[in-house]
């Protein structure tokens, strides 16, 4: 009796689709040295973290040791590059931005936006993560779709994804600005505004520090968390190009998916 093992095998090649191997390939093929230089012009991969965002990152007290899904994959990127990583923590997602924009550092993670975009060029998703609303327990909304109404205060974290989607989308509410987002729930509680918008685990994290208090039912967005890099370095569409087959990678095989457990993160999921 012949071994049918090969022929299985083959067969199972021959299946694989070709968008599938083309992105194995692609993540696997090394970035040549123009575009390394272009991505890590300093011979270090120098990579924003903002801590303003929970379920990215967070900040050891005692040791100011990072941690997080985003120093996952940055490490991991740094690993397949060869070069060392050096995390450089902010406070905002804005203060972030500005520091990619500006050249001082090489790769941000942030959520995907059309007004940063100008400046930054972005991969597919990795995680996705929910904006909600909180007000207090007296509050008589009850939905999202109440809260965009004329006298209504929102307090939002200054140059966040949130803030410039609400930016765009609210209409008739007024829109007031924390300097952080972690500094939001802290700003509502001390009397300004009537809702406060966020990520939806950073609210319910701080809602833990004071009492009645209660989010209102389900989101009013999505927020697509990516990598992004300076537009104004040559070779960036080839960098974009390596660094988005790796993040297709790592979702197909469940390393960010393994970051989210390992780091505890509930509420956020692997971006389809």
């Amino acid at each position: 009796m012949k071994p049918i093992f090969l022929p299985l095998i083959y067969l199972a090649i021959l299946c694989l689709s070709p968008s599938a191997y083309s992105q194995s390939s692609n993540a696997m093929k090394p970035l040549d040295s123009s575009s390394l230089s272009s991505f890590a012009p300093t011979g270090t991969l120098r990579v924003g973290i903002n801590l303003g965002n929970p379920v990215l990152a967070n900040e050891d007290t005692s040791s100011k040791r990072l941690h997080g899904v985003t120093i996952d994959i940055a490490n991991e990127i740094g690993k397949r590059i060869g070069l060392p990583v050096e995390l450089v923590p902010f406070k905002t997602a804005g203060t972030t931005v500005d520091a990619v924009k500006g050249g001082n550092i090489d790769l941000v993670f942030v959520a995907i936006d059309p007004v940063r975009g100008a400046d930054i060029s972005y991969t597919p998703a990795y995680i996705q993560i929910e904006g909600a609303y909180m007000v207090k327990t007296s509050s008589p909304l009850k939905a999202n779709e109440e809260v965009d109404v004329a006298g209504n205060e929102i307090v939002v974290g200054k140059g966040s994804a949130y803030d410039l989607y609400l930016t765009r989308e609210i209409k008739n509410a007024t829109l007031l600005r924390a300097v952080s987002s972690q500094a939001v729930v802290d700003d509502f509680m001390s009397g300004k505004g009537n809702v406060a918008a966020g990520v939806k685990q950073q609210l319910e994290g701080d809602a833990k520090r004071y009492k009645d208090l209660r989010m209102l039912p389900g989101r009013f967005m999505v927020i697509n968390q990516a990598i992004g890099i300076p537009k104004a370095r040559p070779h960036y569409e080839s960098v974009n190009t390596y660094l988005s087959n790796i993040i297709e990678e790592l979702k197909q095989s469940g390393f960010v998916a393994d970051a989210l457990k390992r780091h505890d993160i509930q509420g956020a999921k692997v971006a389809d």
